[in-house]
């Protein structure tokens, strides 16, 4: 008999409709220069378009790069697709448990140790107790900072805290996982290792959605790609055409 497929596997993971974001951009930086400009009569502010009505849709299990120059967007939509920030036109929607890899150390308090930190990042990111029992030994370990984990984060390095908060991520039970140049940070051999669990969790059906400027692991890592330039989608198709196109601008 032919296989019949899931209808829920048929639902898309993110939708993304018609959305717009603007943001206030302020020319003045002293109460001297809003003086001056008010005299003057120059505008104060300005309107920039982050995103102008930027649709599109994102199955399970799906690889997909957000890519652009900077400026373009693209960290923006992913904010928006975590919930950090609300569209001010259209809607965002997500199907699943998201993790988002998006500020390293969001989330960390830096009075708190690494250990009650991953309790902690784990609550938020909607794990139980039970839940970050079971896999604390793992979360540790894949880290591998096992000698400071009972130190207060503040005086983590940058790379520490990067290894820390990834772990928590990436070993919680997430549909879809959010990653933002978290790859840029951290010695060579923590790189590999991470790109390593995310083919991981990418093979077992997890939806990832990636930025990064690295665009040979973009194309080696995602099988799609969304360009967006000047806030708008200009391109949605296989990942080595994107970076083609991305890199032809």
């Amino acid at each position: 008999m032919p296989k019949i497929s899931d209808p829920v596997e048929t639902i898309p993971r993110i939708v993304v409709d018609d959305v717009h974001k603007d943001f206030k951009l302020r020319h003045t930086h002293s109460i001297k220069e809003t003086f001056v400009a008010a005299v003057q009569r120059k505008p104060l502010t300005s309107d920039f378009h982050a995103l102008d009505g930027v649709s599109f849709t994102i199955g399970p299990g799906e690889a997909v790069a957000l890519l652009g120059f900077n400026g373009s967007g693209k960290s923006t939509m992913l904010k928006m697709i975590s919930g950090v920030l609300t569209p001010d036109q259209g809607q965002v929607l997500t199907r699943g448990r998201v993790a988002g890899l998006i500020e390293v150390g969001a989330g960390f308090h830096p009075d708190l140790s690494g250990r009650e930190n991953i309790y902690l990042n784990a609550a938020i990111l909607g794990m139980s107790k039970a839940e970050t029992d079971a896999r604390y030994d793992d979360i540790v370990a894949f880290s591998e900072i096992e000698k400071f984990i009972d130190t207060e984060v503040k005086h983590y390095s940058s790379g520490m805290f990067l290894r820390l908060a990834f772990s928590v991520a990436i070993h919680t039970e997430v549909d879809i996982l959010l990653i933002d140049e978290i790859l840029s940070v951290g010695d060579e051999p923590f790189q590999k290792k991470c790109l390593a669990r995310i083919r991981e969790l990418h093979a077992a059906g997890k939806t990832l959605v990636v930025v990064s400027h690295d665009l040979d692991m973009i194309a080696a890592l995602c099988d799609r790609s969304i360009v967006l330039r000047g806030g708008k989608a200009v391109f949605d198709g296989g990942s080595h055409e994107g970076v083609a196109l991305l890199r032809s601008m």
